[in-house]
């Protein structure tokens, strides 16, 4: 069986690696700027889906098993979802709109399976965790946004990096804040036919990618 992650985020990739699985990376290369939903994890859930099918299109005429993953994350802070924050000025912004105040950090997955060529099983799942902001000074939202973390990451902060510390809590998966929930995943990976330890032993015999060809472009 083949494990791909339709996704370029290396917090993506480092979660599944900390949980034995090495998975191969695709890149899907989808645009997302003109998807909207009008909730949230709709959202989520919908850039997920067109990052997963446009690698599992790629596998149509693969004999298989081949199971592709497609996860997306956005923060919902009073109703509105907000992804990458792409430049400081959108950051600073954010961070002050967020600053000792709590958010909803959705994360939407699809899991799509072909088997010769076809497809056999195809399903999405969202996951949803509230994460508590530290008041941050403005001093250290400045300071925060110079290490440039917060610019290319869902929501504009992170709980693995430099924003760990302006994150005082967690209610729900921990996982899911990082970009994948891996309760979630496994519970669809055995929908779809297999067992988390196959995910292991992918990578026990030798057929996860070495550690430098990790990322494939479309």
């Amino acid at each position: 069986m083949r494990f791909v992650l339709a996704s370029q985020s290396p917090a993506r990739l480092a979660t599944l690696r900390s949980a034995g699985v090495e998975p191969e990376v695709i890149v899907s290369g989808v645009d997302e700027s003109g998807v909207a939903e009008p909730r949230p994890a709709d959202l989520a859930l919908s850039l997920a889906g067109l990052k997963a099918e446009a690698v599992a299109d790629q596998f149509r005429g693969d004999p298989g098993p081949v199971i592709i993953v497609g996860c997306d994350s956005v923060l919902e802070l009073d109703g509105v979802a907000y992804g990458k924050p792409g430049s400081a000025q959108v950051a600073k912004q954010r961070w002050r709109s967020m600053r000792g105040r709590s958010g909803i950090l959705h994360t939407g997955h699809r899991l799509i399976k072909i088997v010769d060529g076809a497809l056999a099983y195809d399903i999405g799942r969202g996951a949803a965790t509230t994460v508590h902001f530290a008041d941050l000074s403005d001093a250290e939202i400045d300071a925060y946004i110079a290490t440039g973390e917060p610019l290319q990451v869902a929501g504009g902060f992170t709980v693995d990096g430099f924003g760990g510390p302006f994150v005082t809590g967690i209610e729900g998966d921990q996982h899911n804040v990082v970009g994948i929930s891996l309760p979630l995943l496994r519970e669809m990976i055995i929908e779809a036919g297999h067992s988390w330890p196959e995910l292991w032993a992918h990578r026990q015999e030798g057929h996860g990618r070495s550690p430098g060809a990790d990322v494939r472009p479309e």
